[in-house]
């Protein structure tokens, strides 16, 4: 099983409606069944948990953050903190449950598995359905230009200072929204297909600058070594209207289990402060500059573009 190349796009699909595409558990047997009417008084979901002795975690095996590697186990930064948390709530071992990522959050709440480990962004309409822990991580965007950056591009407020400059988005993507909302005009922005053609599209000159998170474009240019492209620095977070529009995931548990997102927050800001968060997911790409200290409820309060 391959896991899929990430981007921005693959955060905002719709989470509501449609029929579930929610896998079997993958490389542990078993269907036990976490008990639904119990979420009163901020659940008890963390005791039903230890005493069946696993945690059933939704993915979407969406590389960096959740996927199957090649021996079979579920990896990942998502995965990987996820799995550090829990051990130290009790619960050490861990159910893989595969599922579309629109399907993460009906899953979720029809109990199919008790938690959503994917890097799942925080946003205000996601909060309406389910609790956020404070986020893991926080992307911020860059662009991927020539090598030596000839443009000088660092934010977007480059772009709409000069006409002439052509940026590439995603199709399907937050990002055009968010260049319109800071003052790029439509006809200065040119639509690729995915991330591939983005980077292609940068290499052959039909854009100048590609923006996307800087986890996507390292991805990127990761498996392109021989690209001749780059990342601006430094990373940016766009500002539209006043707001911020950040790219901060966290786990999703149901609403009414506030117990266990309490417990888990906790246990998060201790990896933070102890500085065992960013060691546990450097091997995925992560540095210093996704690390973030906002919370679930900024997040889930915040306007996006």
């Amino acid at each position: 099983m391959q896991a899929a190349n990430v981007t921005r796009r693959n955060f905002i699909r719709g989470a509501t409606g449609g029929l579930l595409a929610v896998g079997l558990g993958v490389g542990v047997a078993g269907c036990s069944t976490i008990d639904l009417s119990t979420a009163g008084d901020g659940g008890d979901l963390l005791d039903q948990l230890r005493d069946r002795g696993n945690v059933r975690m939704g993915f979407a095996n969406e590389t960096p953050f959740a996927f199957i590697d090649s021996e079979g186990d579920l990896t990942g930064q998502a995965a990987e903190v996820g799995k550090e948390i829990f051990r130290r709530l009790g619960v050490d071992s861990f159910v893989p449950k595969l599922a579309d990522f629109s399907s993460l959050i009906p899953g979720l709440n029809a109990g199919l598995f008790d938690v959503i480990s994917a890097g799942m962004y925080i946003t205000p309409a996601r909060c309406e359905q389910i609790l956020f822990t404070n986020p893991d991580y926080n992307a911020p965007y860059a662009f991927l230009v020539p090598e030596g950056n000839p443009l000088g591009l660092t934010t977007l407020d480059d772009v709409v200072a000069d006409p002439d400059v052509v940026l590439g988005v995603i199709v399907g993507g937050v990002e055009e929204s968010v260049a319109t909302g800071v003052g790029v005009p439509s006809d200065q922005i040119v639509v690729f297909p995915d991330q591939v053609s983005g980077l292609d599209g940068v290499a052959a000159g039909r854009a100048d600058a590609f923006l996307l998170s800087t986890l996507s474009l390292r991805s990127a240019l990761a498996s392109r070594t021989d690209s001749g492209l780059e990342l601006s620095e430094p990373p940016f977070i766009p500002t539209v209207d006043g707001v911020d529009q950040n790219g901060a995931g966290g786990f999703g548990f149901r609403l009414g289990e506030a117990n266990i997102v309490e417990a888990f927050n906790s246990e998060l800001a201790t990896l933070k402060s102890e500085g065992l968060l960013l060691p546990i997911v450097e091997p995925f790409g992560f540095t210093e500059d996704e690390m973030t200290d906002l919370t679930a409820e900024e997040l889930c309060q915040a306007p996006q573009a």
